[in-house]
């Protein structure tokens, strides 16, 4: 976006620098030194060449202190000459001044290089050189500072001329700063678009691969200290995929399945495990509260008609919903052949079943029982 700037800024001056030397053409008759006036339009001509070279080659000098340098230069050489090269008092007729247009450029450069502050600062230079030119011309010597012999309207215009320098300088300075700050922004957003999308993808396969072989070794394993360890490193590998901590409504679904095993715990004596990662999905009310009652009628069916010593839960996200597995190590039964009861029906399977989700039991005598649920997230 800068280089299109600059490109812009090339065109400009070439435009600028025609205009120059048509003027020049046109007003020859009205030259006092016709020999410095083509001398300076012609160091004018060379730096328009010698910019638009280092456009195409390296960019990047235009912004430099000395090319900044030699055309600000080049600039001001041409609004002092423009109050000798022509027969006094020229600036105050009508008559075209030699560089008008083309020390715009220069400003500009400058506003785009050092900023807004140096772009005005440079104008004002500019307009001051072609004030001094202007009145020395005009003025028989010794010069005066205000000449009583001015009209007041040659000084608006002297006047006019260094503020919209000035305004040109410190607008195209702030344009360029503008630009480049947002060009900053755009290049941190692809940037973290690809941190994003690189993540995704290794965070897909792993999630495919390692997450769940950890989540199967936390279910199926009964060695405690296995199943701790496999925990801890679920828990760093999801916080360092997906970097973010466990919301809020996530943290109080965990809250109320732990209340729910307390209770369990209390009034049957067994041991109730509640292990979820931190990026559980957040659920509505209503399906937090029937994943909340189906998992306690779980909990006490192992407490009481399973004799289970322990029971674990475990939640997980799964293609967009939660996964959730109550696991106990109590007598089991052949599902086949036991009717689930009212009990069961209405308080695990209604409940799930009203909200979107679905209800899986595997079990068999004296292997325990796992239920899985399965809710919209």
């Amino acid at each position: 976006m800068e280089r299109s700037v600059l490109r812009g800024l090339a065109v400009f001056r070439w435009l600028a620098w025609t205009w120059m030397a048509l003027v020049l053409l046109l007003a020859r008759r009205a030259l006092e030194r016709p020999l410095a006036a083509v001398l300076l339009v012609g160091v004018a001509f060379a730096v328009t060449v010698w910019a638009t070279r280092l456009l195409r080659r390296d960019p990047a000098r235009l912004c430099s202190s000395h090319v900044v340098g030699v055309e600000v230069g080049t600039a001001l050489a041409l609004q002092v000459a423009d109050g000798v090269v022509y027969r006094a008092p020229h600036v105050f007729t009508g008559e075209q001044p030699l560089g008008v247009a083309w020390p715009i450029a220069a400003v500009l450069s400058a506003g785009v290089a050092f900023g807004p502050g140096v772009g005005a600062a440079t104008g004002v230079v500019l307009g001051a050189g072609r004030a001094v030119s202007s009145l020395a011309a005009a003025a028989p010597p010794p010069v005066e500072v205000v000449p009583s012999g001015l009209e007041p309207v040659w000084l608006l215009s002297l006047v006019t001329t260094t503020v919209l320098y000035a305004l040109a300088g410190g607008v195209g300075g702030h344009a360029m700063r503008l630009i480049r700050a947002g060009e900053r922004r755009i290049t941190a957003a692809e940037r973290e678009l690809a941190r994003a999308h690189a993540r995704e993808h290794v965070a897909r396969r792993l999630h495919d691969g390692v997450l769940q072989t950890l989540a199967l070794v936390e279910r199926r394993s009964d060695d405690p200290v296995l199943t701790a360890m496999a925990r801890e490193q679920d828990r760093d590998l999801r916080r360092l995929l997906f970097g973010t901590p466990v919301d809020t409504p996530a943290r109080e679904l965990v809250e109320e399945l732990r209340a729910a095993g307390a209770r369990v715990e209390a009034a049957h004596g067994l041991r109730v495990q509640v292990l979820a990662p931190d990026d559980l999905p957040a659920l509505t009310g209503p399906v937090r509260a029937a994943l909340v009652g189906a998992v306690g009628e779980a909990l006490t069916n192992a407490g009481r008609h399973a004799a289970a010593s322990t029971v674990v839960v475990y939640l997980e996200p799964h293609d967009g919903r939660l996964f959730c597995s109550v696991r106990d190590d109590g007598a089991g039964f052949d599902p086949a052949r036991v009717v689930p009861g009212v009990g069961w029906s209405r308080s695990i399977t209604g409940r799930i079943e009203e909200v979107g989700g679905d209800v899986e039991v595997d079990s068999a005598p004296g292997r325990g029982t796992e239920v899985r649920l399965r809710v919209p997230a």
